[in-house]
This record gives structure tokens, C-alpha cells and sequence, in this order.
């Protein structure tokens, strides 16, 4: 009988100790309090918009990101305490994008402004075009 309880009891702190484990593994979702709005060039298509989309979403502290592709836009929705926003231009150039930040607002002045919250215009995240201005990542820089 003894046996059986330290069994029982081993899996119990075993399970306990699991779950802990993946408590602290699961990534609590950023807060966006603040948007940086970049002008960004070589962008054809949804396809571009899910690559430039990815890369962002996958550095910590980005809670969101919005792709006018026709616009030439990518509008990012951060974390200040954790990132800034040259690395995000950085980011969206690393996927073969020209990108520079042209503003840096509170998503409070992004609403009054557009008359919207940020990610409600997301563009679609698929197919791709290739054709018009170069391609998918081109690196078309500003004339």
C-alpha cells in the first residue's frame, strides 16, 4: 500500500511540475501601445503581405501587423518597452522589402486619424502576382 501511494504521489508532483513547465513556455500575446507606420517598396501581392506579416509577428512584442500591399504600407502594432521600430523596418528589409518607418503614433492617434483600429484592413494572405514592379521581394527602393 505504501508503494502505491508514493507512486501516486511522484505522478502527481511529476504532473504538477509538467504543467508549470508549460505555464511559463506560453507566450502571453503583446500589447500594442503604439503603431509605426512604414512606407515599404517591392511589394506585388498577398503572398508579399504573409511574408513581411510572418517576419513581424515573429519578433517578441509585436502584437499585430496590417499590409497595404497596392498602398505600399506595412503598419505594426507594438510593444514599446519591447521593441522598436528601426528593428521592425529592419525586419520587413531582411524579407527583401525596402521599408522605413515614416511615423510612430499611439493607437488612440492611429484611430482618430484613420477612423479605424489598426488590423482591421489586413490584406489577404495569398497568391502571388510577380509581375508588376519586379516580383516578390525585388528590394525596389524609393525613386
Amino acid at each position: 500500500m505504501t508503494a502505491k501511494r508514493i507512486t501516486t504521489a511522484l505522478l502527481v508532483i511529476m504532473s504538477v511540475t509538467i504543467l508549470v513547465a508549460l505555464a511559463f513556455r506560453v507566450s502571453i500575446g503583446a500589447t500594442a501601445d503604439s503603431i509605426a507606420v512604414m512606407r515599404t517598396t517591392g511589394m506585388t501581392c498577398g503572398s508579399c503581405a504573409s511574408k513581411i506579416s510572418k517576419a513581424l509577428e515573429s519578433v517578441k512584442g509585436v502584437a499585430l501587423t496590417e499590409v497595404d500591399v497596392s498602398g505600399g504600407w506595412v503598419i505594426v502594432g507594438y510593444d514599446t518597452k519591447t521593441v522598436k521600430p528601426e528593428t521592425l523596418a529592419e525586419t520587413v528589409r531582411s524579407t527583401g522589402y525596402y521599408s522605413q518607418v515614416t511615423d510612430v503614433v499611439t493607437p488612440e492617434e492611429f484611430k482618430k486619424i484613420t477612423g479605424r483600429n489598426v488590423g482591421q484592413n489586413a490584406a489577404p494572405k495569398k497568391g502571388c502576382c510577380g509581375g508588376n514592379g519586379g516580383g516578390c521581394g525585388s528590394n525596389n527602393k524609393p525613386s
